[in-house]
């Protein structure tokens, strides 16, 4: 199962119930910048909380903490959504809709 998860020549459609993630993931669609903004910016706040308690733990310092929290997260949620928009153009590893 995991080796035709990680190596199959057709995409992986996760089964689903119709609810939140109904319809597959077609080559078709596209992300908007508003979803890949939105995307980064969740993405960030879950390595911001991560990030601080990481920095924290080593340090027991509060402002170093905050101080590489800040710093860190601006500039990679920059790249990160530089990175969504480059590979949202790119069509290598995607296939067309069967439909």
């Amino acid at each position: 199962m995991a080796s035709s998860l990680f190596f199959s020549a057709r995409p992986y459609v996760a089964p689903h119930d119709g609810g939140v993630y109904a319809g597959s993931m077609a080559a078709e669609r596209t992300e908007t910048r508003k979803r890949s903004v939105v995307k980064a910016l969740t993405y960030r706040v879950v390595i911001v909380c991560l990030d601080f308690l990481a920095i924290y733990l080593f340090t027991h310092k509060i402002e170093v903490a905050l101080g590489f929290m800040i710093v860190s997260n601006i500039y990679t949620t920059v790249g990160y959504f530089l990175h969504e928009r480059i590979w949202a153009r790119i069509r290598w590893g995607t296939e067309p809709s069967a439909g």
